[in-house]
């Protein structure tokens, strides 16, 4: 099974995160995907999934930046506060309709974000993610 299994999409557009569930599943049929429309939903379920010490399960979270509510500066903002038991093992991809060099910028310069993905979310993108993240823990990648 694979390391990062677990994967968490955070878009007020349900269209696209169905979109990336069927791209996930399509590559990694074991994974558990779960997406949120509200990004303060969203916020809320992570923190308490990993309120527990004992949970140690690796998460991959999507997340746009244009949401209602909560924008992704604002979550990286409230997340940066988590304990490091909780952002060890959730690893931030962006993922934004937006080109716009100022947001790539703003994105890459936070400690938080791994990397920064324009829409549509891809079989490449979703492959490349894994792989480089097992690559960077020592893992070997089976896919």
């Amino acid at each position: 099974m694979n390391y990062f299994q677990n994967f968490v999409i955070i878009d007020d557009e349900m269209l696209n995160n169905q979109i990336c569930t069927k791209v996930i599943k399509g590559l990694y049929p074991e994974a558990h995907v779960i997406d949120f429309t509200n990004p303060k939903t969203g916020f809320d379920y992570l923190v308490n999934k990993y309120a527990d010490p004992n949970y140690k399960e690796k998460t991959i979270l999507l997340l746009d930046i244009v949401m209602p509510v909560m924008n992704a500066w604002v979550f990286l903002a409230e997340f940066e506060k988590l304990s490091d038991d909780i952002k060890d093992n959730i690893k931030i991809y962006i993922l934004s309709s937006s080109v716009s060099k100022s947001d790539m910028a703003r994105a890459n310069s936070n400690k938080y974000v791994e990397y920064y993905l324009i829409k549509p979310l891809t079989r490449e993108s979703i492959h490349l993610m894994v792989h480089v993240l097992h690559k960077k823990l020592g893992i070997n990648s089976t896919k």
